[in-house]
């Protein structure tokens, strides 16, 4: 897991100087020019690994040491705090878990906006509150750097083999710098529009995930104690209706598909607990624009009750196995 950093929040000014996008724009695409990246947890090591593989000199730093070493062993140069990455690099990725962390990773004591260089592109892969999005880059723009929002889809195989799917938020004009980044690390690079929506568009990729998973989980349950083949289950949603990428790509029961969290005890993957997150993240935007998400609001209910339970650090899949449990299975 990324680091966890103080939760210290600055407030931003609504007057901000005008930044100087040419200066980000006209550097030059095929430069190899060191990145920053900062947050190097079950998603950030692979992601910082394939910029490694691209050719791209990292600078990376992280709250817990020995999450740097793999990356240090492929030649990362390692750092102390987020501050010394904007003082070595003006291209930086972020990868924290939630939104506190972002915050102090750019604004705190030792954050980023600290030694920024002007023109500098900075970008957040987290998945946070659309709303600390455009607080950062109301605070990145005070400095003269561009902030984009890029979080991403795919969970941690896909960011290992380089296919995440990123949803990027910020100035149009900057896309073609950022995409030439995070195609290093994924198969999909999609413009959502301003800063803020590439939040929003993973809010609600990983509300329908939540729900699915929940669904295919009651299914299979169901099925199993109607006297069905688990595996053979399984091979007849996927060629019917009935089939999602819960149920053929990330199955959640054990022994139905080899290389998911499912067949490693819920080990990996997206944990639990983050999947709460994100959940609550949804239900706060509903809450703000006023949209009914019943099933949503249920998805978080039963993942927070999944967290009180000792699952928090399993993979969201195990609300397959947390079902078995409550029916005394």
């Amino acid at each position: 897991m990324a680091a966890v950093f103080r939760a210290s929040r600055c407030l931003v000014g609504r007057s901000c100087r005008h930044v100087d996008y040419a200066l980000v724009s006209t550097r030059s695409m095929a430069s190899k020019t060191q990145v920053g990246f900062i947050g190097l947890g079950n998603m950030g090591n692979p992601m910082a690994k394939n910029l490694l593989k691209h050719g791209y000199p990292v600078i990376a730093t992280d709250v817990f040491p020995e999450s740097c070493k793999e990356v240090q062993e492929l030649g990362a140069q390692i750092v102390d705090n987020p501050a010394e990455v904007a003082d070595k690099a003006d291209r930086i990725i972020t990868m924290l878990p939630s939104s506190p962390n972002v915050i102090d990773v750019y604004t705190g004591p030792n954050g980023i906006l600290k030694k920024v260089k002007k023109g500098s592109l900075l970008i957040d892969s987290s998945t946070i509150d659309p709303a600390v999005s455009k607080e950062m880059a109301a605070a990145a723009e005070k400095m003269g750097a561009v902030f984009m929002d890029a979080p991403v889809s795919g969970g941690v195989g896909a960011a290992s083999s380089g296919k995440l799917t990123f949803m990027v938020g910020g100035a149009e004009e900057e896309f073609t710098a950022a995409k030439e980044l995070l195609s290093c690390m994924g198969a999909n690079v999609v413009y959502c529009g301003q800063v803020g929506t590439g939040q929003a568009a993973k809010i609600c990729n990983n509300m329908l995930l939540a729900i699915g998973m929940i669904g295919t989980s009651e299914t299979m349950n169901l099925g199993i104690r109607l006297g069905l083949d688990p595996k053979l289950l399984a091979k007849i949603l996927n060629m019917s209706s009935g089939r999602c990428w819960s149920s053929d790509t990330y199955n959640p029961v054990p022994g139905v598909m080899e290389g998911v969290p499912s067949g490693n005890n819920y080990q990996g993957g997206f944990g639990t607990q983050l999947m709460a997150k994100d959940l609550g993240l949804a239900q706060n935007t509903a809450t703000n624009t006023k949209t009914p998400v019943p099933l949503g609001s249920l998805a978080h209910q039963m993942y927070r009750m999944m967290c009180a339970r000792g699952y928090a650090n399993k993979d969201f899949s195990s609300v397959f196995q947390f079902l078995r449990e409550e029916e005394g299975q």
